[in-house]
């Protein structure tokens, strides 16, 4: 039997994390909740998780779902799901991330939200700057780099283990699987659009642009 647990990077994400999980249950068999150190009620709200695990202090997102990972791996995953807390995600998807990437034998199959038509042009624009870079870099055709909706065979991890701890992570992991050669296939997702953006700023794309020529120039 396939084991699928999901990975759930919090920082205070208390308003919209019980939800996540409640949704998200439905479509694997544990769900892990790893709070960055929050100073919300996300603990408290991430009660009904599987797994919870708490670092002190904020240590970034790449940090968050690096604990995730070893978390599910210790548990013998072997596909591992990555969603965002804050419910821009929609679990419903999970059925169809998993279908594809056991269909087309896939390594990876990222949610991408730009072979969506909603996505608003704030996030479109930057979303087209860093896809052509890294595709430019790693020879790579990825629509979305950012997505951190995935579904991952949990034997690449070692493949693709990343050492960004900000919001280069989804496209560090990418940079690696492209150096691996391993398949990976993208899905168009719904997505919510929240009322603050957040994710990645102007000031993250500048930062993940120069990290993306780091990995280039170590590779």
């Amino acid at each position: 039997m396939t084991k699928k647990i999901a990975v759930i990077p919090a920082y205070n994400e208390a308003r919209h994390i019980a939800k996540v999980i409640k949704a998200t249950k439905e479509y694997v068999d544990l769900v892990i909740v790893i709070d960055d150190g929050s100073t919300d009620k996300t603990s408290f709200e991430a009660r009904d998780s599987d797994i919870f695990a708490k670092h002190i202090v904020n240590l970034g997102k790449g940090a968050s779902l690096r604990t995730g990972f070893e978390l599910a791996i210790a548990n013998k995953a072997d596909i591992i799901i990555t969603i965002d807390a804050d419910d821009q995600n929609n679990p419903d998807d999970i059925p169809r991330l998993i279908n594809a990437l056991i269909e087309s034998k896939a390594d990876i199959v990222i949610g991408a939200r730009s072979l969506n038509k909603n996505m608003p042009l704030i996030y479109r624009i930057g979303n087209i700057g860093l896809r052509k870079i890294f595709q430019f870099l790693f020879k790579l055709r990825i629509n979305d780099t950012q997505s951190g909706f995935r579904a991952i065979r949990a034997q690449v991890y070692k493949k693709i283990i990343w050492q960004s701890n900000n919001y280069a992570v989804e496209a560090e992991m990418l940079a690696n699987a492209g150096k691996y050669r391993l398949k990976c296939v993208e899905i168009p997702i719904s997505t919510k659009y929240l009322d603050s953006y957040k994710g990645t700023t102007i000031l993250d794309g500048i930062s993940i642009f120069f990290q993306m020529l780091l990995w280039k120039f170590k590779s």
